[in-house]
């Protein structure tokens, strides 16, 4: 009789190891070289691939598992909002255009996310770096899917969600987070790490999803909440593997801190503009606010991301370059944002308005130093306005940043009454920036940015529909004087009136 010997189960280590890092192996037939050309270009030098940690040693079948179970409860949850009419249990509807927004500027930017981490872990020949890549592609791509399936249900009732994917590629302000990935995923591999998983997924994502979701959960939009948290235990692999490939670069040489620090202070304020309409929307858009933009710069940058600097100061990292101009800007930043699509809501997807007199209260309370002197009689004179039939729509196209491509609206540091201007010439042209930060990044690489699709010059240039207005929102897939426009004139608050009537009559 034949006894077979009973082999010894693997512990969590060594069951990881064969099924990721054992699975690679050193190319023969053709060079490692060149069949990874992209992660050796950029000058960052790596000694040895296998230093690089996994702290979540997650495998792919234990991964669709865990995933597969957060699908079920999200979707249970999805399904029971819209069966119960979960429209009519958010406070307002001029909430919805915080989601407009997100649905066309965020979440756009996952799914180009799952795209820029499958082609980078493609082009690292480290295998615990592909493999912590192609779990952030997948993670991302379920992102994007369910983050349309939340708020598609809002597209049955609401204007401005049509055509989400169109919008982001076209119209004027969504080139700005465009641009942002568009910037990164045209960038080496080491590159576009450090600006999505370190400068943005680790440094400035809190800015972004907290508030956003705090704020919905605050207004009774619990299909957003719902996929926030979903998200969340994937956001902590995702800042992990900012954190981790930053260490991993600056412990791999010492040649390679400079590389990696000017990267973080192209990132840093590359992400720090893309991030003005979150300012707009924690302000302004929520009917009702958790914290102001100013509080959440607070408490999410100067507290962590100090923390976060003077841990990597041991290895030659300092603070990044402007961050004193944007703790700065914390006083002025959502109130000139707003201010400008007040002007431009002509030309939006989404509606806006003034503040109440409430809210002009609790943005003098947040904003003792700046709402009151500087911004309050601007939105008095644009009320008085509205108010005599003759609401103010600006009809110019702005100078756009060549770098961040937000309109040139953002003022001198110290100065909130001069608007900031700066400029380059480079082959014989000129070109226009808002700000020290976004001049600095254009100047180290000028042919990158001389390419910049720029909204407004691709209007006059005929290359958006036609010359008059309408045709351009035709172009931009909107719908003239539904999607667009005052608040108070559109058939969003129509709607929404007749909605809370009929709910206080059943009462």
């Amino acid at each position: 009789m034949t006894v077979h010997k009973r082999t010894k189960k693997m512990g969590i280590k060594e069951r990881y190891a064969s099924m990721t890092r054992d699975l690679g192996w050193e190319t023969s037939y053709q060079p490692m070289d060149k069949v990874f050309p992209y992660d050796t270009y950029e000058g960052i030098k790596i000694h040895d691939w296998d230093a690089w940690v996994d702290p979540f040693r997650l495998t792919m079948d234990a991964y669709w598992k865990y995933q597969s179970e957060k699908e079920r409860k999200l979707y249970a949850v999805i399904d029971s909002f819209a069966q119960n009419n979960g429209q009519l249990g958010i406070t307002d509807a001029r909430y919805l255009n915080a989601v407009k927004i997100f649905l066309t500027g965020v979440s756009p930017l996952e799914y180009a996310a799952h795209r820029g981490y499958a082609f980078t872990g493609r082009h690292f020949r480290g295998v615990g770096a592909r493999i912590a890549c192609q779990m952030q592609s997948v993670d991302e791509l379920r992102h994007a899917q369910t983050q349309l399936h939340s708020m598609s249900h809002y597209n049955k009732f609401f204007s401005g969600m049509h055509s989400h994917k169109m919008m982001h590629d076209r119209v004027w302000y969504l080139s700005v987070p465009k641009s942002f990935f568009d910037d990164a995923m045209t960038a080496g591999p080491f590159e576009f790490l450090t600006a999505i998983s370190f400068s943005f997924e680790y440094v400035l994502t809190n800015l972004l999803f907290v508030p956003f979701m705090s704020g919905a959960a605050h207004n009774g939009d619990m299909a957003t909440v719902t996929f926030g948290f979903s998200a969340q235990s994937d956001e902590a692999r995702h800042m992990t593997l900012g954190i981790e490939i930053i260490k991993f670069m600056l412990e791999q040489d010492e040649a390679n801190v400079p590389i990696v620090q000017r990267w973080i202070d192209k990132w840093f304020w590359r992400g720090y503009r893309m991030l003005a309409l979150v300012s707009m929307m924690m302000d302004y858009m929520l009917p009702k606010r958790v914290m102001s933009w100013k509080e959440a710069w607070e408490m999410y940058f100067e507290e962590a991301g100090a923390a976060l600097f003077e841990d990597l100061g041991r290895y030659g990292i300092r603070m990044p370059k402007y961050h004193e101009v944007a703790t700065w800007e914390k006083d002025h930043l959502s109130h000139q944002v707003w201010s400008t699509f007040y002007n431009y809501a002509g030309a939006a997807a989404f509606h806006t308005w003034m503040p109440n007199d409430n809210e002009k209260s609790w943005l003098k309370d947040k904003y003792p130093d700046s709402f009151e002197k500087h911004y309050e009689p601007r939105f008095d004179h644009f009320t008085a306005k509205k108010e005599a039939g003759e609401r103010f729509f600006n009809g110019s196209l702005p100078m756009l940043c060549n770098t961040c491509q937000i309109p040139l609206i953002f003022t001198e540091p110290g100065d909130p009454t001069t608007t900031c201007y700066r400029e380059s010439e480079y082959k014989d042209d000129k070109y226009h920036f808002c700000s020290d930060g976004c001049k600095d990044i254009f100047d180290y690489e000028p042919e990158k940015y001389i390419q910049s699709w720029m909204p407004v010059h691709q209007i006059y240039q005929g290359n958006c529909g036609g010359a008059e207005l309408e045709d351009v929102l035709k172009w931009y897939q909107m719908d003239l004087g539904v999607d667009n426009g005052d608040y108070h004139d559109s058939e969003d608050f129509k709607m929404w009136t007749e909605w809370s009537e009929n709910q206080k009559k059943a009462v």
